[in-house]
C-alpha cells in the first residue's frame, strides 16, 4: 500500500511543487526583463496560494479530491449532464438533471430510467436516439427536442449524445448533455411569425385576419397574456373592434364604439393622448373608473395599451395586452407591444393606401364622384337587373351651360368649386342605388335605377335635378345661377347596350343645346337618325383621310399698289367619290368635334408647303402661301415642331409660309398662345389674324401679338359702299393696323367700288372673287404666270 502511495506522489507532484517549478522557470525566462522585487513578490504570492491549497486538501490532491472538483464543476453547469448504461439507467447526473426531474440528491436518480420518470408517449423518440448511438457507436450532436419538464412554459433543448466506452473501447452506455434553447426557439418563432405577418401585409390579407394572426402570435409568445386591437373611427372620436380572439365577446361588444378621452380606460386614453398608457391595476386606477364593472368579471387586473400610429404620427387605433396579474409590463412584453403596434400600423396604412388608390382609380379627384371606369363596371349589371325586373333604367347626359365663361371670368378655382357644388346638389337628389358620374370637364352622367316604366316619373325626377343645379349660389364673392342642358334616354326603349344608350343620350343633349340650352330633351327617332347620319359622316371622313380624297384650292391675294399677286390662301376641299367636291363648311365642324381636324390639318400644312416649293422649282415667281390653323391644332404640344418638319421635308423657306389664326383661338389662353406664336416667329414663319373684328381681343392684348397682318372679315366688306357702319368699321381696322405697324388685307372683295374704298382707306392687300375664285393648283399657275 505504501508503494502505491509513493507511486501516486511520484505521478502526481504536489500543487506547491508545481507552482514552485513554474515560478522558477518564469524567473529564468524573464529575469532579465522583470524587476527583482516584482519577481520576488510574485513568487511569494504563489507560495502562499500553494500553502493554502495544502491546508485545504493536504500536500497532494488524491482521487477523491479530483472527483470532488469534477462533481462541483458539473453541478455548477446549468445544462443537463448525465450518463446512462445500456439499459438506459442513470449512472451519474449533475444537479440540474437531478433537481428538474424532481429529486433532491443524485443517489435518488441513479438506477432509474426515463420510463420511470415520464410518460412513455413522451420519451419514445429520445429512447430511440439513445439506442441508435449505442448500436452504431456514432455520436449525435446538436439535436433539438422538446423538454419533458416544462417549468410552466414550453421548453426546448439542444442535446448531444456520445457513446460511453470502457478501457477496452467497448460501448457500455451513453453520455448526454442538453442545453435549454427555449429563448432561442422563441426568438426563431417570433422571426418566422413576423415574416408571415409581413407576407400577409404584402399580399393584402384582410385586416381582420391579419390582426387575429398578430394577436395569436403575441399570445403564444407571452403565455397568460391576452391581446386586443381597436381601430379609430373615421371621425377620430371612437374606438371600434379590430380583433381580440382571446377576449370575451360580450366585453368586446361593450367597448365597441368606446369614445376616446382623457379618462377612457387604457385604450381610449392612449388614443386620446397619442402615447402609451400603462395601468397596473384596472380595479383601482381612475382611468378605469367607468369601466371596472366590465372587466372585473373577466379576472383581468392590468391593461397596457399603446397607440397604433401612421408613419406621420397620426393615431390609427390601439394595441393592448391584458394580464390577470397586477403589475407593469416587463421589458420583453414592452418590446412585443411596440413590435405589434408597429406591424399593425404598417398593415392599416397599406390598406388605407390600397383603398385610396382603388378609390382614385374609380372616382373623380375633384368631386369625389364615380368616374367613367366605375360607371362602365356597374351599368351592365343595372341593365341586367332591369331586364329581370321589368323596371326602367334612365340615363341622362348633362352639360353645364356657359361653364367656360364662368371659368374665364372668375378663374379656374371658382370653376372647380362650382363643379363640387353641382356634384353635391345632384347627389342630394338621388338614391344610394343611383349613380352620378363625372365624365370630364363640366359633363356628367346620371344613372337612375329601378324606375317604374312611366315617362312622366322619369322626367319629373330629372327635372328636379335640373332645378337643384339651377338654384342660386355665391361663387367668388358673386351671386349667380348656372343652368344645364340634359339629354335623356330610357332603357329598354332607347337602346339595348350601355354604349348605345350613352350615344343616344349624347345626341339628345346636343339637341338641347341646339334649341337654346337650359332644357331637357328626351331622345326620339329623329335624333336617332341624326346620330346615325353623324356616325356615318364620321366614318366617311376617317376613310377620306386614309384614301387621300382631300385636295387644296388656292385663292390669290393681290397688293393694291403693285396690282401683283404676291400670295395665295390654301383652301381645303373634299373630293367625295359620290357627292363630288364638298366645301369645308360641310365637314370641318365634324372634323373639329371628332379630333380628325388634327391629321387633316397636318396634311394641309405639308401639301401647301410642298406645292409652293414645286412652283418655285418650276421657275414661277416666289409667293407666300397662307394656311389656316384650327384651335385644336394650335393646342397640340408639338405643333411648332410639326411646322418645322413640314418646312424641312418640303424644302420651303419659312418666309414663304403664313399661318392664319383667329382672335377667338388666341384669346382662349393668351399667355400660351403668344408664347407659341413667338416660337413660330423664331422659325421665320409669318403670322396673320384671320376674321379680325369678329372676335373679342382687347387692344392691350393685340399689341403683344407677334403678327404681320390683320385680315378683315368678309362680313364687313360685303355691304361696302352701301353700309356706312361697315365702312366705318373697316376704316377703323385699317387705321388700327397702320398704327400698330401691321399690314392689312380685306377678304371677300368682289366689286370695283369695294376696291376703290379700300385703296382710298389705305388697305394694303385684297382677296376675293374680284381677283379670282379659289382654283386648283394647275389653274393657279396660269393666274400666277399671267
Amino acid at each position: 500500500m505504501k508503494d502505491k502511495e509513493e507511486t501516486a506522489r511520484t505521478d502526481h507532484p504536489s500543487l506547491e511543487a508545481c507552482l514552485t517549478k513554474s515560478l522558477g522557470r518564469y524567473r529564468r525566462d524573464n529575469g532579465a526583463k522583470t524587476a527583482g522585487g516584482d519577481t520576488q513578490r510574485l513568487f511569494a504570492a504563489s507560495q502562499r496560494l500553494a500553502a493554502e491549497v495544502s491546508r485545504m486538501f493536504g500536500p497532494e490532491p488524491d482521487i477523491a479530491d479530483r472527483h470532488y472538483w469534477l462533481e462541483t464543476m458539473m453541478n455548477h453547469i446549468p445544462d443537463y449532464i448525465y450518463a446512462k448504461d445500456l439499459e438506459g439507467r442513470f449512472l451519474i447526473a449533475n444537479r440540474a438533471t437531478v433537481a428538474d426531474n424532481g429529486f433532491a440528491e443524485m443517489k435518488d436518480i441513479i438506477g432509474k430510467t426515463d420510463y420511470d420518470l415520464h410518460p412513455a408517449e413522451m420519451i419514445g423518440h429520445m429512447a430511440a436516439t439513445e439506442r441508435q448511438v449505442i448500436e452504431t457507436g456514432q455520436p449525435i450532436f446538436g439535436m433539438e427536442e422538446r423538454a419533458f419538464v416544462s417549468k410552466g412554459y414550453e421548453r426546448w433543448l439542444m442535446t448531444s449524445k456520445v457513446p460511453l466506452r470502457n478501457k477496452q473501447g467497448e460501448t457500455i452506455g451513453i453520455v448526454g448533455i442538453s442545453r435549454d434553447i427555449s429563448d432561442r426557439k422563441k426568438a426563431e418563432r417570433l422571426l418566422v411569425g413576423q415574416a408571415r405577418l409581413l407576407e400577409m401585409i404584402a399580399t393584402s390579407t384582410p385586416l381582420a385576419d391579419f390582426f387575429n394572426e398578430l394577436i395569436l402570435m403575441i399570445e403564444a409568445h407571452l403565455p397568460g397574456i391576452v391581446g386586443s386591437i381597436l381601430l379609430l373611427s373615421p371621425d377620430g372620436r371612437q374606438l371600434l373592434s379590430g380583433a381580440a380572439p382571446g377576449l370575451d365577446e360580450a366585453y368586446c361588444s361593450a367597448i365597441h364604439g368606446l369614445a376616446i378621452g382623457p379618462k377612457a380606460g387604457s385604450c381610449g386614453t392612449a388614443a386620446w393622448r397619442g402615447e402609451p398608457v400603462v395601468v397596473a391595476d384596472v380595479l383601482s386606477d381612475p382611468l378605469w373608473e367607468d369601466y371596472a364593472g366590465l372587466i372585473r368579471p373577466l379576472g383581468y387586473r392590468s391593461c397596457w395599451s399603446t397607440p397604433i400610429q401612421s408613419y406621420q404620427g397620426q393615431v390609427l387605433g390601439t394595441f393592448a395586452l391584458y394580464s390577470r396579474d397586477v403589475g407593469v409590463p416587463s421589458v420583453e412584453q414592452n418590446d412585443m407591444i411596440s413590435m405589434a403596434a408597429h406591424l399593425a400600423g404598417i398593415a392599416i396604412e397599406r390598406r388605407q393606401s390600397e383603398e385610396r388608390i382603388q378609390f382614385m382609380a374609380h372616382h373623380d379627384a375633384l368631386t369625389g364622384l364615380p368616374n367613367r371606369v366605375l360607371f362602365d363596371e356597374r351599368v351592365a349589371s343595372a341593365l341586367q337587373q332591369a331586364r329581370v325586373s321589368g323596371q326602367w333604367v334612365a340615363l341622362a347626359f348633362l352639360d353645364l351651360d356657359n361653364f367656360k365663361l364662368i371659368n374665364d371670368t372668375l378663374g379656374h378655382n371658382a370653376g372647380d368649386e362650382l363643379l363640387r357644388v353641382v356634384a353635391g346638389r345632384m347627389l342630394a337628389c338621388v338614391r344610394k342605388s343611383d349613380m352620378i358620374v363625372r365624365v370630364g370637364g363640366d359633363e356628367f352622367i346620371i344613372l337612375l335605377n329601378g324606375l317604374p316604366p312611366e315617362r312622366s316619373i322619369v322626367l319629373s325626377r330629372l327635372e328636379d335635378i335640373r332645378a337643384a343645379i339651377g338654384a342660386p349660389l355665391v361663387l367668388g364673392g358673386r351671386s349667380l345661377q348656372v343652368s344645364c342642358s340634359m339629354g335623356v334616354v330610357c332603357y329598354p326603349d332607347h337602346g339595348e347596350t350601355a354604349s348605345e344608350l350613352l350615344a343616344n343620350a349624347d345626341s339628345a343633349m346636343y339637341r338641347a343645346k341646339e334649341i337654346g340650352r337650359n332644357n331637357l330633351q328626351l331622345f326620339d327617332v329623329e335624333m336617332a337618325l341624326k346620330a346615325h347620319e353623324k356616325l356615318r359622316r364620321h366614318e366617311e371622313l376617317r376613310d377620306a383621310i386614309a384614301r387621300g380624297e382631300f385636295v387644296l384650292h388656292y385663292q390669290p391675294q393681290m397688293n393694291l399698289k403693285t396690282q401683283r399677286i404676291f400670295a395665295a390662301e390654301s383652301l381645303l376641299r373634299w373630293q367625295h367619290p359620290q357627292r363630288g367636291m364638298v366645301l369645308p363648311g360641310e365637314f370641318i365642324p365634324l372634323a373639329e368635334e371628332t379630333g380628325l381636324i388634327v391629321p387633316i390639318g397636318d396634311w394641309v400644312l405639308n401639301e401647301a408647303c410642298r406645292q409652293n416649293k414645286a412652283w418655285q422649282d418650276a421657275g414661277l415667281p416666289s409667293i407666300v402661301v397662307s394656311v389656316n390653323v384650327s384651335a385644336r391644332q394650335f393646342k397640340e404640344r408639338n405643333w411648332v415642331s410639326r411646322v418645322a418638319e413640314a418646312l424641312e421635308v418640303s424644302g420651303l423657306e419659312a418666309r414663304y409660309l403664313e399661318l392664319e389664326v383667329t382672335e377667338s383661338l388666341i384669346m382662349q389662353d393668351v399667355v400660351t398662345a403668344v408664347a407659341t406664336m413667338h416660337e413660330l416667329e423664331a422659325l421665320g414663319v409669318h403670322l396673320a389674324i384671320d376674321d379680325f373684328g369678329t372676335g373679342y381681343s382687347s387692344l392691350s392684348a393685340l399689341k403683344s401679338f407677334p403678327v404681320r397682318r390683320l385680315k378683315i372679315d368678309r362680313s364687313f366688306v360685303q355691304d361696302i359702299p352701301d353700309d356706312a357702319d361697315d365702312m366705318a368699321i373697316t376704316g377703323a381696322i385699317i387705321s388700327l393696323a397702320q398704327k400698330l405697324q401691321m399690314q392689312v388685307i380685306a377678304e371677300g372683295v368682289e366689286t370695283q367700288a369695294q376696291v376703290d374704298f379700300l385703296a382710298a382707306s389705305g388697305c394694303d392687300d385684297i382677296q376675293g372673287y374680284f381677283i379670282s375664285r379659289p382654283v386648283g393648283a394647275a389653274a393657279f399657275v396660269a393666274l400666277l404666270a399671267g
